[in-house]
């Protein structure tokens, strides 16, 4: 495994230069832009699934409504990722797991995740890199994700049939990450605000398009906490944009913290599966009853409890195989359920493998549960795929 270390000395906020009033005034148009952003998704699940509960579609009917369910799905996740991420960029807890990596790759993957983006709208898009492999040390996770954020914003305000393109190269012992496009441009007077939270350029072709106007505030936290920097430039309205990203080979130095280790889990066999008894303690119960159709689906025999409370009677009653227990869940949470789990003797299920099922997904999250006494952290919304291996991880600990 490659070496990892932790890096969580994010760049303190810009102070403001504006009156209280502006910034009053710029939230409140940011909040307004969110429950746009928020209600367009919710409001496309909700009419979706209305429809398949009528009937009346054959099954590519029916596998076209789910695709769009699922669409919109995946577009509030990235909303609350993206919220997530301002969040701990203003408290400062903005996280990096530094390793070797090879930074033409970790571009690559971002522009090969935006090729169907790009191919929906006709647009074209191209990278160009040297065939010299550029190694540096980062976070490869958040390099890919301030990539993408880049290749989105192009992509979301370049017309159908139009131009973005990506090259990455080396310069006076910098590598330089440009991400061009054909759009619609920036004004002057915008370019110097293009990174800044809650702005977002006014224009009727500006405000045509979705989004919250925070992933380019998000590239440049993440672009400075790996020791660079990123710019914007853009001859004018229609004219296309190009940001640069500029990248030392090294990042900044930071005082190391081990981050807990998780093994990864191997892909789960059937046989394991089958038979073993589970307990899910979950406050929500749509999400109960889908863990319990999802884990019946694959032989598990599956108990459910809807509080701390009621898990730890459960446990003790039914003596389940394996745990997994929401974090977040009123009167008592699953931090305190699993520290009660583990004060109890063996015979009473105080070594039970257990998983914490949570929507705090961040690297400090994972730790705090770790810590707690469960052996994994699963994020929500839920993999199936990576809820299935890591059952089947805590599975293979019964054995030994």
């Amino acid at each position: 495994m490659p070496e990892r270390e932790l890096l969580s000395n994010a760049p303190p906020e810009r102070p403001s230069d504006g009156k209280p009033q502006q910034e009053d005034g710029q939230r409140d148009a940011f909040l307004s832009v969110l429950s746009h952003e928020l209600r367009s998704p919710i409001g496309a699940i909700l009419m979706w699934v209305r429809l398949l509960q009528q009937g009346g579609f054959d099954a590519a009917g029916s596998a076209r409504a789910l695709t769009i369910v699922e669409r919109s799905a995946r577009a509030l996740e990235r909303i609350a990722e993206d919220l997530l991420h301002v969040s701990r960029i203003s408290a400062g807890k903005l996280s990096l797991a530094v390793q070797p990596l090879e930074l033409g790759a970790v571009v690559e993957a971002a522009v090969q995740a935006a090729d169907g983006d790009a191919a929906l709208k006709g647009i074209s898009l191209k990278l160009t890199r040297g065939g010299t492999p550029i190694q540096m040390r980062g976070d490869p996770v958040r390099l890919q994700q301030a990539f993408s954020n880049l290749l989105s914003n192009a992509i979301k305000f370049t017309p159908s049939g139009g131009n973005v393109t990506v090259s990455v190269e080396t310069l006076e012992g910098k590598t330089l990450v440009r991400v061009s496009d054909s759009g619609h441009g920036m004004t002057p007077e915008f370019l110097p605000l293009a990174f800044e939270r809650f702005r977002q350029q006014d224009s009727a072709s500006g405000r045509a398009q979705h989004g919250l106007g925070l992933g380019l505030y998000i590239v440049r936290h993440l672009v400075e906490l790996h020791g660079g920097s990123v710019t914007a430039h853009s001859p004018g309205r229609g004219a296309g944009s190009t940001f640069t990203v500029s990248l030392p080979s090294t990042p900044r130095s930071a005082t190391p913290h081990p981050e807990p280790a998780e093994a990864a889990p191997p892909r789960p066999a059937q046989s394991i599966l089958k038979g073993l008894r589970v307990l899910v303690v979950d406050d929500d119960e749509d999400t109960r009853e889908a863990l319990k159709v999802i884990l019946e689906q694959n032989g598990l025999d599956v108990s459910t409890a809807s509080s701390a409370t009621d898990g730890l009677q459960k446990l003790e009653q039914i003596k389940p195989n394996l745990l997994l227990s929401d974090v977040a869940m009123p009167i008592e949470d699953g931090y305190s359920l699993i520290r009660r789990v583990r004060a109890l003797p063996r015979e009473r299920g105080g070594e039970i493998p257990a998983a914490a099922l949570t929507a705090y997904a961040g690297v400090d999250d994972r730790r705090s549960a770790l810590a707690a006494g469960f052996q994994f952290h699963i994020s929500k919304p839920i993999d199936q795929e990576r809820l299935l291996e890591v059952i089947a991880a805590m599975a293979r600990t019964l054995e030994s």
